[in-house]
C-alpha cells in the first residue's frame, strides 16, 4: 500500500500571481480603445478562473525531479495552463459539450458570448506556444517542447480525442476504443505536461530507461485522471464538481462507469495509480520524485 500524503486545497498562490503577471503584460501591449479589451477580459476569465493547476504542477514537479530550471518550468507550466484553458472554453461551447457551468461559475460563452468565447480560446492556444518560446531553455529543448505541445493539442491529442467523443454519443465503444479516446482527449495534455517538464533543463538528457519510465508514468496518470473524472461525474454533486454532474450519462456518452460499472471503474483507477507509482519508483529516487508521487495521489484521491 502506497502512503498517501495530504492533498493541498488550492494551487500555489505564487503561480497564480505569476499567471496574472504574464497576462497583464499581454494586456499592456494592447492599444487603448482598439476593441480588444473584451477579448482580453474573456481570456482572463478563462485562465484565471481557478482550477487545480495539476498540469502546471506536474510540469514543475517533473522539472524538479530532473534537477531542471525552476524559471523555465514555471513558464512552461503557464503555457500548459493557457492550452488547458483554451480546451475547456471550446469544449463547453454549444456545438461541443454545451455546458453552462465550469469551476463553479458560468462558462465563458455564457459570461460573454459564443463568438468571444471562440476567440478567447483561439488566443489562449496561441499564447501557450508563445510562452513556450519565451521560456529560458535551449533552442533544442524549446523545439522538443513545442513538438510535444502541438501533438497534445491537435489530431494526435485533444482535437482527435474530442472528434471520437462527439461521434461516440449513443454508441457502444469497446474498452480499447474508450481508452484510446481518453488517452487523446484528456491524457495527451497531461502526458505533455510531464514530458515538457523534463525538457526544462540544459543538462544531461534522460537515459533510455528513464525515458521509458517517465512515458509509462505519464500514460498511467493521464488515463487514470479521466477514469476518476468518469467516476466523479457519476457520484459527486454539481456543487462539489463545479460543473454539471451526471452530464455524461444524460448525454448518453460512453464512460468507464457505463462500460465497466462503478466498482470495476474504481478498481481500474487503483490499478492505474499503482502502475504510475511503480514507474516512478524505477525512474529516480524517492527524494527526487516526492512531489510527483504527492501529485499522483492528489489526482486519484480528488473530490472534484
Amino acid at each position: 500500500m502506497h502512503e498517501r500524503p495530504p492533498i493541498p486545497a488550492t494551487a500555489p498562490t505564487d503561480f497564480e500571481a505569476f499567471l496574472q503577471g504574464l497576462l497583464a503584460q499581454k494586456q499592456a501591449s494592447l492599444l487603448s480603445g482598439s476593441g480588444q479589451e473584451r477579448l482580453h477580459e474573456a481570456m482572463a476569465y478563462a485562465l484565471l478562473g481557478g482550477g487545480k493547476r495539476l498540469r502546471a504542477q506536474l510540469a514543475m514537479a517533473t522539472s524538479q525531479a530532473v534537477s531542471g530550471s525552476a524559471s523555465a518550468a514555471r513558464m512552461a507550466a503557464a503555457a500548459l495552463e493557457a492550452i488547458h484553458a483554451f480546451s475547456l472554453v471550446h469544449d463547453d461551447l454549444p456545438c461541443m459539450d454545451d455546458d453552462d457551468l465550469r469551476r463553479g461559475r458560468p462558462t465563458v460563452h455564457r459570461a460573454f458570448d459564443e463568438a468571444m468565447a471562440l476567440l478567447a480560446g483561439d488566443a489562449l492556444q496561441t499564447l501557450g506556444f508563445e510562452w513556450i518560446l519565451a521560456a529560458p531553455m535551449s533552442d533544442a529543448a524549446k523545439l522538443r517542447a513545442l513538438r510535444l505541445l502541438a501533438d497534445a493539442t491537435g489530431v494526435l491529442g485533444m482535437a482527435g480525442g474530442q472528434a471520437i467523443d462527439i461521434q461516440a454519443v449513443g454508441q457502444d465503444l469497446s474498452l480499447s476504443r474508450l481508452t484510446q479516446m481518453h488517452s487523446l482527449k484528456t491524457g495527451a495534455l497531461i502526458r505533455a505536461s510531464i514530458l515538457i517538464g523534463a525538457q526544462c533543463h540544459d543538462g544531461q538528457e534522460l537515459s533510455v530507461s528513464e525515458g521509458y519510465c517517465l512515458e509509462g508514468f505519464a500514460a498511467a496518470v493521464g488515463l487514470g485522471y479521466q477514469v476518476v473524472d468518469d467516476i466523479l461525474d457519476a457520484t459527486a454533486p454539481t456543487e462539489v464538481l463545479g460543473k454539471t454532474a451526471g452530464k455524461d450519462a444524460a448525454a448518453n456518452k460512453p464512460t468507464y462507469v457505463t462500460l465497466l460499472g462503478l466498482e470495476s471503474a474504481r478498481a481500474e483507477a487503483e490499478r492505474l495509480r499503482d502502475q504510475a507509482l511503480e514507474h516512478l519508483a524505477q525512474f529516480r529516487s524517492d527524494a527526487a520524485t516526492a512531489e510527483l508521487r504527492s501529485l499522483t495521489h492528489q489526482m486519484f484521491d480528488r473530490a472534484f
